[in-house]
């Protein structure tokens, strides 16, 4: 079925996102997306740029806001361990389902998983130095991303980091991974939600000029090969 990309399919939803999803297959995908996105979030590079030079400097407390199986977050905490650095790092999830596989698989990772809303946080007084997301603004309606980045900056402190970073949506970020996820339908993604969700995920994410239209003053939009968005607002850049 071919699809139009010119513009953001906001009416269509992820089948993970359906409280009656078949459990077996979300487990499945929240396994999955361990490798997934190893390769594709571009985890590395907002550990090394952004949270390893803060973390130098002392201990930091940080955020995963949509953290879902809390896999970046163990991938960072794996990392800053191995340099011997110090931080305090919370997944937080509104799907009481992901929270709980993150949990059962946390593997002493040291990670705080929470489940909630950034509100209940913002509402508790807690402040952190790095807030972060993962492929989650696509998820949102247009009330719910503006409540989001503005808790995000109400949840750092003075000086304080957001980045929120997902797919850019185009054609060949569409047929890519078609393309590459039809190879490993029968196999490696098998009894998962990666694929289709994939694709509808890529159907509902912005362009850059779009994000750029919906982000409030004092925000950032950059573009990141291949083909993903990172949406940022440095506290100490905007003081």
């Amino acid at each position: 079925m071919r699809h139009d990309l010119s513009i953001r399919a906001s009416g269509a939803r992820e089948l993970m996102d359906d409280p009656d999803a078949d459990l077996g297959m979300l487990e499945r995908t929240y396994e999955r997306f361990r490798l997934v996105n190893a390769l594709v979030s571009g985890t590395g590079r907002l550990y090394r740029r952004d949270i390893r030079p803060r973390a130098r400097r002392g201990p930091i407390r940080i955020l995963d806001i949509g953290a879902g199986g809390g896999d970046v977050c163990r991938m960072i905490a794996v990392r800053l361990r191995r340099e011997g650095l110090r931080a305090e790092i919370t997944a937080l999830d509104a799907d009481e389902r992901a929270v709980g596989w993150a949990v059962a698989h946390d593997e002493g990772s040291g990670v705080q998983y929470r489940h909630a809303l950034s509100t209940d946080l913002l509402s508790e007084g807690t402040r952190y130095d790095v807030v972060f997301s993962n492929h989650l603004l696509h998820h949102l309606s247009d009330a719910e991303l503006q409540g989001v980045l503005s808790d995000s900056v109400g949840l750092v402190g003075e000086g304080g980091l957001v980045v929120h970073r997902d797919i850019a949506r185009s054609r060949v970020a569409y047929a890519l991974y078609d393309a590459v996820t039809w190879v490993f339908a029968r196999t490696f993604l098998r009894g998962s939600f990666i694929r289709e969700d994939g694709l509808i995920s890529i159907r509902r994410s912005y362009t850059r000029g779009e994000l750029s239209a919906a982000a409030p003053a004092g925000w950032v939009v950059r573009f990141r090969l291949p083909s993903r968005l990172e949406l940022r607002r440095d506290g100490a850049i905007a003081r």
